[in-house]
């Protein structure tokens, strides 16, 4: 079996897009409230500390992270449809877990349980989309997370300024949660597995290590915790950045870091609309020119506002990638190792989301902020080598013998 393939995606069904863009609306809202919630949350608990309050965010990394990991196994087992609907049972039950824990302790629980069910959904929706549609559908699945991650504040702000508690706000998203979960169900017969539909089952079943084997696959791990910690660590830092370290005002800065993450979401629409006007690998060396742009006009800093032109530069040419470097994955891998493959990779980008931010502020704590852009710039070049090792002859004969094996 070929592990390149030149088909094209199957004719969408409209039912099913329309629901995979409404359960990625849902998902970037529970992402997105945790930040508007936390004054009250940490109210909730004794005026909790800052850093205490950081364990949170790895607990759900780290269910996340082991979701991602298992998703394909999960998709190939029981079906596209039943893993979305596990994926949003679980997180909706660590949602409404959040309004009745009485415990810090408690509290981390439900977050790791949380993480857990966002990383079976986030990386199985991932898998799905790369083996049926196309790269245009992908990229507008990753701009509706964009709009519920700004539906999200938007709501949760709106509850506490008319004095509802934070957990409506919980609550609430796990209400669409469920939901979403008899949907899915409903409309079971309509999803497929990981596989397209005309796609031959493989003759030996492929295991997470016979993935793990292929180098490509450690190479797309690399590329994916890169990206991540240069998508988070931009928006986490440039506030602090131009606010303590270029003395800019707060208001200025806030609305410059609001540019940034709604550059995403407009570049994710403007991308799936032309992304097949042009071959995925030149879109992403651009992209890779844009990125690499915005990160040096952030360390040089030349003028005042240079600083906000590379924000705007850097969410606009960072937006396409995490969508194709997923459909890559798909057409280099194939059907049998595709999904093992982004099951990984999406977990990598969690541990590059929860890592690399860390150490950025770290490294700023004892070196100072001015750190953070030459931070920046390494993850760029990073990215960049590691895409282009990921596109060499060699990796590609070893992929074609490790098909012929199947």
């Amino acid at each position: 079996m070929s592990l390149i393939t030149d088909e094209k995606p199957r004719r969408a069904d409209l039912i099913v897009v329309a629901l995979s863009y409404l359960s990625f609306i849902v998902l970037g809202m529970s992402f997105a409230l945790i930040g508007i919630a936390t004054p009250s949350i940490r109210r909730q608990f004794d005026n909790l500390p800052l850093d205490t309050f950081g364990t949170l965010f790895i607990a759900t990394t780290t269910g996340y992270f082991f979701a991602s990991f298992a998703s394909g196994r999960i998709m190939t087992r029981f079906g596209a449809a039943s893993m979305f609907a596990l994926g949003i049972v679980i997180a909706a039950g660590g949602l409404i877990g959040y309004t009745i824990a009485g415990t810090w302790v408690v509290f981390l629980a439900f977050g790791l349980v949380v993480g857990f069910g966002q990383g079976l959904l986030d990386s199985g929706m991932n898998i799905y989309f790369a083996a049926h549609f196309g790269p245009r559908l992908m990229n507008w699945l990753h701009a509706c997370f964009g709009i519920g991650s700004t539906i999200g504040p938007i709501m949760m702000t709106y509850l506490l300024e008319n004095d509802i508690s934070w957990q409506t706000g919980f609550t609430l998203t796990a209400a669409l949660y469920a939901i979403l979960t008899v949907v899915f169900m409903v409309t079971w017969r309509r999803w497929g597995g990981s596989r397209p539909v005309d796609d031959p089952k493989p003759k030996v079943q492929v295991s997470a290590m016979d993935t793990l084997r292929l180098p490509l696959v450690w190479i797309g791990i690399i590329l994916f915790v890169a990206y991540a910690g240069l998508e988070l660590g931009t928006g986490q830092w440039g506030f602090t950045l131009f606010t303590e370290g270029r003395g800019i005002l707060e208001a200025e800065a806030g609305a410059w870091i609001s540019i940034y993450w709604g550059s995403f979401t407009v570049g994710r629409i403007f991308f799936g609309a032309i992304v097949t006007l042009m071959k995925p690998s030149t879109l992403i060396r651009l992209c890779m020119v844009g990125i690499m742009v915005g990160t040096l006009l952030l360390w040089w800093n030349p003028i005042p506002s240079s600083g906000f032109i590379a924000l705007l530069v850097l969410g606009f040419a960072l937006a396409p990638l995490f969508a194709l470097f997923v459909t890559n994955t798909q057409e280099r891998l194939g059907p049998d190792h595709g999904p093992n493959a982004i099951g990984f990779q999406v977990g990598a980008a969690s541990i590059g989301l929860g890592i690399l931010p860390g150490l950025m502020g770290a490294l700023a704590n004892s070196m100072g902020l001015e750190v953070v852009p030459p931070f920046l710039v390494g993850l760029a070049v990073v990215l960049a080598i590691a895409y282009e090792v990921s596109l060499s002859p060699r990796l590609f004969a070893k992929l074609k013998r490790a098909a012929a094996e199947n």
